[in-house]
């Protein structure tokens, strides 16, 4: 039997970013079926509404339960009115899920505008998004949560997208210090968890395909992976998919930290000299 984090329970509240589709709109749907009232925060416009349609029609209170939110969550000053509009409709916060995200390509010498979109909505949207809603989180004494979307990408880092790279490992040492700071606040019952999806069929990462590959999860499937692993209490929630499996993953990563260790060039794994040493290490398990 899946054990479930004390915050999921029945009349509690989740807020969550991104949530019009892809992951965002899974986990507000499953938060709606656990029993909680639901804020769906994304940029305002149909998607947004028909998302808050589809999970109007599980929560056991229907529209009393949900409410969808227009935010730009690269703006703190929407970010803090979301807040208030929240604690004034819903009253406190149990979970809060910052999802938000956006990939819309980069390259080192690449436009200006990508990059500061790419950190003001992957990275900033996180660091605000947990600094806003925290304190009052850990003012009401109850069981909380807050859940930061960050990737793969953000610990291999592989060539391609930097951007969204930076991005993503900023959210991975951003939330890795937030939980360190709400460990050690005295009476918090917050804890902050980092979500590493895998391969995830969702908007973002369809590159224009209609059907989902063999390989990838589904966003209900990731989030069911969540659930269970806050059961757990794990941090690090690191995701599998259908082509990657964990030891695969651990593999990669302990790679890519060797680079500091045997000061090797950085991402050796895409280095000529040493690309089949890499993949050597990696298959050795």
């Amino acid at each position: 039997m899946t054990v479930t984090h004390p915050a999921l329970k029945k009349d509690n509240v989740a807020v969550v970013t991104g949530a019009a589709s892809g992951i965002g709109l899974a986990a507000a749907k499953e938060f709606a079926r656990l029993g909680l009232s639901v804020v769906l925060v994304d940029l305002e416009g149909d998607k947004l509404v028909e998302a808050c349609r589809e999970v109007t029609a599980l929560a056991e209170g229907g529209e009393h339960d949900v409410a969808a939110i227009g935010t730009d969550v690269s703006k703190p000053d929407e970010i803090a009115a979301l807040e208030r509009a929240v604690i004034q409709r819903f009253g406190r916060v149990h979970v809060l899920m910052n999802n938000a995200g956006i990939q819309p390509g980069s390259s080192i010498f690449g436009p200006q505008a990508n990059w500061e979109n790419v950190l003001a909505v992957n990275l900033m949207g996180v660091v605000n998004g947990s600094r806003i809603f925290g304190p009052a989180m850990i003012a009401h004494g109850e069981p909380a949560l807050i859940i930061n979307t960050g990737s793969k990408q953000g610990i291999t880092t592989p060539p391609g997208d930097p951007a969204y790279n930076v991005s993503k490992s900023g959210v991975k040492t951003f939330t890795e210090a937030l939980q360190h700071e709400l460990r050690n606040t005295e009476g918090c019952q917050v804890s902050a968890h980092l979500l590493i999806p895998g391969f995830v069929f969702t908007p973002l990462a369809a590159g224009g395909r209609t059907e989902k590959p063999e390989g990838a999860w589904t966003s209900e499937q990731t989030v069911g992976f969540m659930i269970e692993s806050l059961g757990r209490g794990d941090f690090y929630i690191l995701c599998p998919d259908n082509d990657v499996d964990r030891a695969t993953d651990e593999r990669r990563m302990a790679w890519a930290i060797g680079d500091v260790i045997e000061n090797r060039p950085p991402l050796s794994r895409w280095h000529p000299d040493f690309a089949d040493a890499s993949k050597q290490f990696i298959s050795n398990r």
